[in-house]
């Protein structure tokens, strides 16, 4: 009997600040690959207990924030398809305050324990909230302190569709179809109830709400192995 090979597991690590920045920024393309047999490991710096929102009316308040937003970000990762969630235990706001060097030293770890062939995070000057670009400083420092994997930065919207006004080229950008995965993403979008029960779109009936997605998710090629690889594949 012959013995078939399996083809090597995939990895990938995305690196990012708060709960519900890997739904709404990324969700379908992190719905596309679990689909695919990648193995996904999640990392938020922060539980997210400073956000503005809590609840449409309020029901939460500072002290029961954090461990609201870490269940809602538990159900977005199993309707997603994450199976791995790892929090730094990072006061929200406050990671820019973060001894740099300390913080890339704990993603870099988390780096060599998780083995990536692929990483996710912010642009550290494009990543707008300064908790984003604080934790993409960090996890860039650290990719290249460990060499492992490819390193992508994720974008908001479609704004990569013409990158030169950022002073890219179109070959420096991935763009991912995720039109097959939108309804992961908005079950994502719904589990992140606190923070969505403002915006009424995301309520509608699901052909109404679907429509509100772009069939694209674009990112950013990090490094030169990712500018070696296909404009329309992370791996």
């Amino acid at each position: 009997m012959k013995n078939i090979e399996q083809a090597p597991l995939r990895k990938l690590l995305a690196v990012f600040a708060h709960p519900d920045d890997e739904s709404f920024i990324c969700g379908g393309t992190l719905a596309k690959y679990a689909s695919e047999g990648v193995e996904i490991t999640l990392v938020s710096a922060t539980r997210g207990d400073m956000g503005r929102r809590m609840g449409n009316p309020p029901y939460l308040n500072r002290e029961s924030m954090a461990a609201a937003r870490e269940l809602e970000l538990k159900q977005a990762c199993e309707c997603l398809g994450i199976r791995q969630l790892h929090f730094l235990d990072i006061r929200d706001k406050t990671v820019e305050f973060i001894d740099p060097d300390h913080l890339a030293s704990r993603v870099e770890e988390l780096i060599i324990e998780v083995g990536p062939d692929v990483i996710l995070t912010f642009h550290e000057t494009l990543g707008g909230h300064p908790d984003h670009c604080a934790i993409g400083k960090a996890t860039t420092a650290a990719f290249q302190r460990a060499g492992r994997g490819a390193l992508y930065f994720i974008t908001f919207g479609d704004v990569m569709e013409r990158p030169k006004r950022f002073g890219y080229t179109r070959e420096d950008v991935v763009k991912i179809d995720v039109s097959s995965h939108l309804r992961e993403k908005l079950a994502a979008f719904r589990a992140h109830r606190c923070q969505t029960e403002i915006d009424e779109w995301v309520w509608l009936p699901d052909q109404e709400a679907l429509t509100r997605f772009g069939d694209y998710e674009y990112f950013l090629k990090g490094d030169r192995k990712a500018l070696q690889r296909d404009s329309h594949d992370l791996f």
